[in-house]
């Protein structure tokens, strides 16, 4: 896998942790960057797929907290300025770390 492939998938992975953080479901997540990152649903249930195998406990955790929660879902102007702001977060890390 070539750095780019691998930065790329870094990112699609920072990005879900954050919509984790902030109590998105799989799908919430693979709308919310298909929507605000022009990232692919099947690149982000992908790298979620993974996480899950990786991290099995803290999903099966996560998945019984999502069900028994209410409902406190941020709005659709929220979720977009909070994926904004973790792409360009993102970027300028990689510019930095390009720098080093």
């Amino acid at each position: 896998m070539s750095d780019s492939s691998a930065s790329y998938i870094h990112m699609v992975q920072h990005l879900i942790e954050k919509c984790l953080i902030f109590r998105m479901s799989k799908e919430e997540c693979m709308e919310a960057l298909s929507k605000h990152a022009n990232i692919k649903p099947v690149i982000t249930s992908t790298v979620w797929s993974e996480l899950e195998k990786v991290n099995k406990e803290f999903f099966e955790s996560y998945s019984q907290s999502q069900s028994s929660s209410g409902s406190n879902r941020m709005s659709e102007a929220e979720t977009s300025e909070l994926i904004q702001k973790m792409i360009s977060d993102n970027q300028s890390n990689n510019s930095d770390k390009d720098d080093e």
